[in-house]
């Protein structure tokens, strides 16, 4: 029994001895005077929706401080986490569960930037107002060592119970400040943004290969312009001749001087992009030898040389374009070529 009523004694004890701590701590502010306008600005991010918080939620203040010199924010008075509120001896149930401070000396001022935490620890069966606690912090005159305080103002909100009892009409108790529920799409607008991008330069890439107009840079070159002629000429001995003399007269323009078999060697020493397609342009004057001197002679361009020429001045351009780079690509279209050419 004398254990019993010690024990109760002691909680009296705390609880008094607690209870007048807070009520010194307030009385403390109470007596201090304000800090004069002008010395201390603040900037407040505080959450974007005041309604639908419920027990456990967590609601977080952005507070930027700038402090102007000689007065120093005491760091001592800044609010304690787990720290328990109330309002007229009742608990808010509202307690600061995290605090972040970073303090940046600008000079002539100091920048506080405070990330303020606070939990929801109340809850009811019906909606009920609710605040995040006006903070007072304590800031002192270096040079006169005069201690004022300053205000942080409080942010008010609506906590909502967990479950409804009784018939609800959602109509009459919608709040009319509060804005429709929106789904987080920046992680799929980025998403979207990337691929876009990729499938531009993709198409870039391909009009730039496969493409026929000449305001792309190195489009408007000697075999692009063939090309294009070939494309358009008739399986005909004239139309062979046609494309044959103007396949001849991009390899000089390209060379800058007239080319045969004779002088290949000087021409890839200033095209060297061109000897990889070196055994085709053998085939070409072997055609060309057959076109304009030789009908009886043989060539082995196969039985289509208006295709062969097509493909062939096609491969010139990628060269003229500096897009062949892989010689397996040219021997692989060289034995097709002779396939044809055999069968």
């Amino acid at each position: 029994m004398n254990k019993l009523m010690y024990r109760c004694l002691l909680a009296v004890t705390f609880s008094i001895l607690s209870l007048s701590a807070m009520q010194a701590t307030a009385l403390e502010y109470e007596t201090l005077p304000d800090i004069k306008e002008g010395i201390v600005s603040i900037q407040l991010q505080d959450p974007e929706r005041t309604v639908g918080y419920t027990v456990g939620d967590v609601l977080t203040r952005q507070i930027t401080l700038n402090i102007k010199k000689p007065y120093q924010l005491i760091d001592e008075s800044l609010p304690i986490i787990g720290y328990q509120r109330r309002y007229r001896g009742q608990l808010i149930g509202i307690d600061l569960s995290d605090i972040h401070h970073v303090k940046k000396d600008s000079g002539d001022s100091v920048k506080h930037d405070l990330t303020l935490s606070y939990q929801v620890f109340t809850n009811n069966v019906v909606a009920k107002n609710g605040a995040l606690p006006a903070e007072y912090l304590r800031i002192i005159n270096t040079k006169s060592k005069e201690i004022v305080k300053y205000r942080i103002p409080s942010f008010d909100f609506a906590i909502s119970p967990l479950s409804i009892f009784g018939a609800v009409k959602i109509e009459n108790n919608m709040s009319g400040y509060r804005g429709p529920l929106l789904l987080d799409n920046s992680h799929e607008k980025l998403r979207l943004k990337v691929l876009l991008t990729i499938l531009g330069i993709s198409l870039l890439g391909l009009l730039y290969m496969l493409g026929k107009h000449a305001w792309l840079p190195k489009m408007g070159g000697p075999f692009a312009k063939t090309y294009r002629l070939i494309r358009k000429s008739a399986n005909t001995p004239e139309g062979l001749q046609n494309a044959v003399s103007s396949m001849h007269a991009s390899l000089n323009k390209t060379a800058g001087f007239s080319l045969f078999n004779g002088n290949l060697n000087q021409f890839f020493e200033k095209k060297p992009a061109f000897k990889q397609i070196e055994s085709e342009i053998h085939q070409f004057f072997g055609l060309s030898r057959q076109v304009f001197f030789e009908p009886n002679a043989k060539h082995s361009v196969g039985s289509e040389p208006i295709q062969w020429m097509a493909q062939f001045c096609r491969r010139c351009r990628d060269c003229e374009r500096g897009l062949i780079t892989d010689k397996q690509k040219i021997d692989g279209a060289q034995k097709t070529n002779q396939n044809v050419s055999k069968a």
